[in-house]
């Protein structure tokens, strides 16, 4: 399956998050992750919740400092990772650079203050998309129908 995805993150104090060649300052709170997955969203979304990674994206450096508290599945054909960046940039506080290396905006990482379910959610609903939340691994390969 194809789409898009949100994850929800929390960062229980102020971090400083090392990739390959950057470093993030980042403030505790909520974190929003945009990304989009075009061959495997289950697979794709089940790597995330995995704790033993090989370490490759902005995100899984982030991941290991925090905790991924749940993803939204947005299944798609179209690509809609850059339009949902753009939604969530109009409620969340941008992490400049993080993550957005194959789209136009400048992130895919957004900071809240606190829970942003109802704002995703409004997105999604406004947007007139197709969603699905889910807590777990075992959430996502089910929702794929596979094993």
């Amino acid at each position: 399956m194809k789409g898009s995805y949100f994850l929800v993150i929390r960062l229980e104090g102020d971090k400083r998050v090392r990739t390959k060649g950057r470093e993030f300052h980042l403030k505790k709170g909520h974190y929003v992750y945009v990304g989009s997955a075009m061959n495997s969203l289950e697979k794709r979304v089940a790597r995330h919740f995995s704790r033993k990674k090989k370490l490759h994206w902005h995100i899984d450096y982030l991941l290991k400092e925090a905790e991924l508290l749940r993803a939204y599945l947005i299944p798609s054909e179209e690509r809609l990772e850059e339009r949902l960046s753009l939604e969530i940039s109009r409620f969340g506080e941008p992490v400049e650079g993080f993550g957005a290396g194959d789209v136009k905006v400048s992130t895919n990482l957004y900071r809240f203050d606190g829970e942003p379910d109802d704002v995703l959610v409004g997105i999604l609903n406004r947007l007139d998309l197709n969603w699905k939340r889910v807590k777990s691994a075992e959430e996502v390969i089910e929702f794929g129908g596979g094993k």
